[in-house]
């Protein structure tokens, strides 16, 4: 399978709650793949039980707890080979990780960056909500709270590994422990928080898609 036959082509798993580490592995094999070109672009979608992980600019002065306090309260904490500080994971958080071949789309990280932002700002903007990028800071903010992290990798091949986290009904309480993505100033919210009703995950999943295909110039493989 060549790159011209799959870059405009999309592979979708929703996987439901996943480990933190069993995830990993999974995006480690499917960049294996991608780029080997045997597989087209992938969006894979989940949550995580509640993890807490460390990216590459980031350390543990931004975890105001002890590992220990973390592990007493049923927490994971990892160190992960992504862009960004610390973050939190857990359930009510839809993350996606697109492992996508960005060269055959012609962008370069920092664009890609752009994008999966207007990825998010596009679905908010379908529930009423009118979210921004922040300047200085990746991710997505309605106001000055934070709503979407982001923090990616990509391999000497050009394939993206990690990906977005939105707060749908993410229990916010759980980042009081750390300073989300090392920033001190501002905090986080949920689209719990800021709407009336909750949509349901699942509608929040296929717009994403939705989203995403577009954005990105892709067509879906099959219905998910």
């Amino acid at each position: 399978m060549t790159s011209q036959q799959t870059q405009r082509l999309l592979n979708v798993q929703i996987l439901g709650m996943l480990d933190y580490n069993a995830a990993w592995e999974l995006q480690r094999e499917l960049v294996s793949q991608r780029s080997a070109e045997t597989i087209p672009d992938t969006l894979v979608l989940l949550e995580h039980p509640a993890t807490y992980t460390i990216g590459r600019s980031g350390g543990y002065e931004h975890l105001l707890v002890s590992p220990e306090t973390l592990q007493q309260r049923g927490a994971a904490l990892i160190e992960v080979d992504r862009g960004g500080d610390i973050t939190y994971h857990g359930p009510g958080q839809l993350v996606g990780y697109p492992i996508l071949q960005i060269r055959d789309h012609g962008r370069d990280l920092h664009q890609y960056l752009r994008m999966l932002e207007e990825v998010m700002i596009e679905l908010l903007a379908e529930y009423g909500l009118s979210a921004r990028r922040f300047p200085g800071y990746t991710g997505v903010w309605v106001g000055e709270r934070k709503i979407a992290a982001i923090g990616v990798r990509s391999n000497t091949r050009g394939v993206t590994s990690h990906g977005f986290a939105l707060n749908v009904t993410t229990n916010l309480d759980d980042f009081a422990v750390i300073v989300p993505c090392g920033i001190h100033d501002y905090g986080v919210t949920s689209l719990a928080e800021l709407l009336p009703v909750v949509p349901a995950f699942s509608d929040v999943q296929q717009r994403i898609i939705r989203i995403f295909l577009r954005v990105f110039d892709l067509h879906l493989i099959e219905p998910v």
